[in-house]
């Protein structure tokens, strides 16, 4: 059974604990509304794809792979099919070195299961016992966490969010600057200035990255290689691998093992 969102953080928020392992299952497209924490989280999905959202980006997060969201930081979160959610809170602790921004990060084997095994304790326990030495061990291995390129900013310039949102709602659009110059009667050159500024990437990088991130809630529910890349504005199936594994450093199919 799923808790309501405000019991559920108040469970979290008024702990006096330092670390705490939580574990839900949602269903598929499964939506939870903004909020914030006052702990750390690592947000895990053993299986399933979330997208996470802040003010400024999105992340679009496959199993093996997690959020690291500072405390006060406002997101939501998008199920892409059903999810088993395998969270960790840290109470803030300037000693611990923790990441100050959020970022998309690889768990690790070693991580995965220390999460899984520490869902079921009982957080009051003594100092020395067992269970307060795997949440120590996850603590190390939380200031270790690989950041990955999984994310997708977010520009604040209504011009420029515009030409996003429409390649969002179509990304096998094809148009280039010039056509986006010619339909805001905006100079292109203003536009790919625009978009580094907002984002840090040029108007190509960015959709080549929003196409890739929605290629993986595709793969997830299980849809075709083939289907996915010509959707997406690709030449064909190979051209969609080769740009992937140039991205993320393993072919589609090998991504989600």
């Amino acid at each position: 059974m799923i808790k309501p969102l405000q019991t559920f953080l108040a469970e979290i928020d008024l702990g006096g604990w330092s670390v705490r392992s939580s574990a839900t299952d949602y269903p598929e497209n499964w939506f939870i509304p903004p909020h914030s924490h006052e702990k750390h989280q690592l947000i895990y999905a053993i299986e399933g794809v979330m997208v996470v959202h802040t003010a400024i980006s999105q992340w679009t997060v496959p199993p093996s792979r997690g959020i690291w969201m500072p405390s006060g930081e406002v997101h939501s979160i998008r199920c892409v099919g059903a999810i088993k959610m395998r969270s960790v809170f840290v109470r803030p602790d300037p000693s611990l070195d923790l990441p100050a921004e959020t970022r998309a990060v690889s768990v690790s084997a070693l991580l995965s299961e220390l999460i899984k095994v520490s869902v079921d304790f009982d957080f009051a326990c003594e100092p020395d016992s067992r269970e307060a030495r795997v949440l120590r061990l996850i603590l190390d291995e939380l200031t270790i966490l690989p950041t990955l390129p999984l994310n997708l900013p977010q520009p604040a310039d209504q011009r420029i969010n515009l030409i996003c949102s429409a390649l969002q709602r179509d990304p096998g659009d094809g148009s280039t600057l010039s056509d986006w110059s010619t339909r805001l009667s905006l100079d292109a050159k203003t536009i790919q200035r625009r978009f580094r500024k907002e984002t840090g990437m040029t108007f190509g990088q960015w959709r080549q990255q929003a196409r890739l991130l929605l290629a993986l809630e595709r793969i997830a529910v299980g849809e075709k290689i083939i289907d996915i890349a010509g959707e997406l504005g690709y030449d064909s199936p190979s051209a969609f691998t080769t740009m992937f594994k140039k991205q993320f450093g393993k072919t589609p199919s090998d991504f989600f093992k």
